[in-house]
């Protein structure tokens, strides 16, 4: 049975202490792996979780404003994902190569290299060295290797030949970087599905899942209760997917990923605090961004822009988050261990334990959990 096999895993296990990798592991089968979303984003299933009671329930996604009350503001992530994923061979080699660009450098670029530099994670990265050339498939355009850091991280060159820019390139080569546990490739249907509805800001190498479920309806239900809405930016990129490596979880060095706060945000959400309103997180990201903000200002969220490498673990104090909106995370994720410490590792163990007895649908294309 499930609790039999949950009881011997570190997620489950009350008797860990939740600072070794092992402690977020859990039991999950493929079958339990969404690998297309619902035909209708909202009708994804909701469970919620009240963190002060302990209390579970389950709904739709739907029925979220009921949770909400006038004058809470929801916060979300408007990135918008690239189609920064990119295959190639070796020049001379017929091997694969994969590129998931990350972020574009401006460090020692000259002008006519501008925009053409980028941050890469490359795989196989122990066959690649400076001067190696990558060649994509169906197009003159190349990857120069520039420099091969460590964990496949590297530095390319980009000459889009003609393509005559990065964008055109990615729009014309590029894949959506839909993730590698949905055991598929990229559909028509990623394009859009794997965006938000509110995604205007390209940057992001993954969604901001949480954000998946939201339709123009559930958006106009939530304004018309009251509620608030403020965006922030979080360019989603290996800081938030990378796995963690340590056994000691915290050894773990979070890679940056950049984020900015408007003015008019960093001022909905003092007001918000000033009213007595309750701040929603939507998704790990939009927590990650608020939080970090709140770490370098004394308590408070400021406008700016930065790049945060805040890694969030049982013991981390929240500072403005109140709920959040999140889906259900891979075992060992750096995300797990951040619900964990939001609501408590044994109370997400009961919410996931829950989870998989009432047959919801995981990681990024599945369900959600309201964690009050």
């Amino acid at each position: 049975m499930f609790t039999d096999i949950a009881a011997q895993a570190g997620l489950f296990d009350p008797n860990r202490t939740g600072m070794t990798l092992d402690d977020y592991d859990y039991p999950l089968s493929e079958a339990r792996i969404a690998s297309y979303p619902l035909p209708e984003r909202d009708q994804s299933r909701m469970l919620v979780l009240n963190r002060a009671t302990g209390a579970i329930s389950h709904h739709q996604f739907s029925e979220l404003p009921q949770f909400l009350n006038a004058g809470d503001l929801m916060v979300v992530n408007n990135t918008k994902v690239l189609p920064a994923r990119f295959y190639g061979n070796r020049q001379g080699f017929t091997g694969k190569v994969e590129i998931l660009m990350l972020q574009p450098t401006s460090d020692e670029v000259s002008p006519d290299q501008q925009g053409l530099v980028w941050n890469a994670l490359m795989k196989p990265a122990r066959k690649l060295k400076p001067g190696t050339i990558v060649e994509l498939p169906n197009t003159q355009a190349t990857m120069e290797v520039l420099h091969v850091g460590e964990r496949g991280c590297c530095t390319v060159l980009i000459h889009p030949a003609e393509h005559g820019d990065m964008p055109t390139l990615m729009q014309h080569v590029g894949r959506m970087p839909i993730p590698p546990y949905l055991r598929r490739e990229p559909e028509a249907s990623d394009n859009e599905r794997y965006q938000t509805v509110y995604s205007k800001v390209p940057g992001a190498q993954a969604a901001p899942t949480a954000g998946l479920h939201f339709t123009p309806q559930v958006l106009e239900a939530l304004a018309q209760k009251g509620l608030h809405r403020a965006e922030v930016t979080l360019a989603v990129s290996s800081g938030t997917f990378r796995s963690v490596e340590t056994d000691d979880i915290t050894d773990h060095i979070m890679d940056p990923e950049f984020y900015g706060i408007t003015e008019e945000t960093a001022q909905q959400v003092q007001a918000t605090y000033q009213a007595g309103g309750k701040i929603l997180g939507i998704g790990t990201t939009v927590v990650k961004t608020l939080e970090t903000s709140a770490s370098l200002h004394n308590g408070q969220v400021m406008a700016g822009n930065g790049a945060s490498e805040l890694f969030i673990y049982p013991g981390f104090q929240f500072q403005v988050v109140d709920h959040m909106l999140t889906n259900f995370h891979l075992p060992k994720s750096t995300l797990l261990m951040l619900i964990s410490a939001f609501a408590g590792r044994e109370q997400i163990a009961k919410a996931y334990q829950a989870a998989l007895e009432h047959d919801y649908r995981f990681y990024s294309y599945g369900d959600c959990m309201l964690i009050l």
